[in-house]
């Protein structure tokens, strides 16, 4: 395969996957080193592709999703409640961050789309015994959350009020 169509087929990929793609897994579809692999994504970036890197791979940006920040609050056994009800209306959480007293805003990129993510997100929180940002504010945290039309962003603000989440919408 030549390096301009396996570019192309990168960009296809990338487009039709709404969680982001390994470089390993890339390399594995395009049988290509990894290394190959970064170089494509930086050409494509130079070409203006909204390519962005992630700690779980690349995730491609277009057009520009519509996103809307809702400040939330729940005890801790109900965070995967909370994601669910987000990505089940058909949300993406791209992150969680709490604004601190002392050390101002603290942000997680999250890259949450679907039952499965929430699942490995809070399986990583017991696993590890770790606490959640959230509790550095006594619960009051904040998600950015992206989807494909505003429809969908008010699906997931009407299900996190329903359930009493929901603080504010910014």
């Amino acid at each position: 395969m030549k390096k301009q169509q396996r570019q192309a087929d990168i960009v296809k990929t990338l487009r039709s996957s709404r969680v982001p793609v390994s470089g390993t897994a890339l390399s594995e579809i395009f049988q290509v080193s990894r290394q190959s692999i970064v170089q494509d994504i930086a050409l494509l970036k130079a070409d203006h592709f909204n390519i962005i890197s992630t700690n779980k791979g690349y995730i491609i940006v277009d057009p520009p999703p519509r996103e809307k920040i809702f400040k939330v609050s729940h005890n801790h056994e109900e965070i995967g409640d909370e994601l669910y009800t987000i990505v089940d209306a058909g949300g993406f959480v791209r992150d969680v961050y709490v604004l601190h007293d002392i050390y101002g805003k603290i942000q997680v990129d999250l890259f949450l789309a679907t039952r499965a993510d929430v699942d490995s997100f809070v399986a990583g929180l017991k696993e590890k015994k770790t606490s959640p940002l959230m509790k550095l504010t006594d619960t009051v945290h904040y998600h950015t959350v992206e989807a494909v039309s505003d429809s969908i962003l008010s699906a997931v603000e009407k299900s996190l009020t329903e359930k009493g989440y929901l603080i504010s919408v910014g």
